[in-house]
């Protein structure tokens, strides 16, 4: 099989926790793999932890540049497409998070970029480059739906994917678009979030990746789940 013929992914934030498991788990199964994020030296060590017989590109960049979202658009055009884009990197913001009336506005600028408008420029860029049936997975919270004090920043910001997700999939019913809560995870931006914190006993990212997978290789409807409630077998 020639790598054009392969399924091929675009992971955003794929330099640690919930984006470089999944890339792993991919690479293993054989997929070409398109991955980001900021920081190129972190994002050289993930590429290099891959194993598998696919195709991997890491491009460092941020996601908030049109100019990057584009670069990663040209490597899926190169290799015939995308079957997955998951839209995984994001913003928390301030930590400890301040109250709604003590917020920053730039900083909250800042977040809705990179948790909204970031995700939706992604998917314009690749959106002519997509192969039948591809699959989207904008990663979101239960701050997203849940309304808990101190989290009105990114909360709000998670809550807005959910309902550009929503309506990305009303329009676009050729695409499988979800909206997926991985949980609370033993991962850099849940410790930012909890400072001083010991955040030991959440499951570490990998707990998250079954569930992820019942998504990218099953056949549910596009819609909102939370990865840790999916069994294995719904990817029959």
């Amino acid at each position: 099989m020639s790598i054009c013929q392969k399924r091929t992914a675009i992971i955003t934030g794929a330099s640690r926790g919930l984006g470089l498991a999944l890339a792993r788990e991919l690479a293993g199964r054989g997929w070409n793999l398109i991955i980001d994020a900021r920081g190129a030296d972190e994002l050289r060590e993930a590429q290099q932890s891959l194993s598998g017989d696919g195709w991997f590109v890491g491009i460092a960049g941020d996601i908030n540049d049109p100019a990057h979202r584009e670069a990663l658009a040209r490597e899926a055009r190169d290799l015939g497409g995308a079957d997955l884009v998951v839209n995984n990197a994001g913003m928390l913001g301030p930590s400890p998070q301040p109250g709604l009336l003590e917020y920053p506005l730039d900083i909250l600028e800042d977040v809705y970029r990179t948790n909204v408008i970031a995700p939706l420029g992604l998917l314009q860029a690749v959106r002519g480059d997509l192969r039948p049936g591809a699959r989207i997975i904008n990663v979101t919270s239960d701050a997203g739906v849940e309304a808990y004090e101190g989290w009105g920043g990114y909360g709000s910001s998670k809550a807005a994917l959910e309902q550009l997700s929503a309506v990305l999939a009303a329009e676009n019913p050729d695409l499988r678009v979800y909206r997926l809560d991985p949980g609370d995870m033993r991962t850099q931006m849940h410790q930012n979030a909890f400072p001083g914190e010991d955040i030991s006993d959440r499951p570490l990212p990998e707990e998250s990746i079954p569930g992820m997978m019942a998504l990218i290789d099953g056949n549910l409807p596009g819609g909102r789940y939370t990865a840790r409630a999916l069994k294995p077998a719904e990817a029959i």
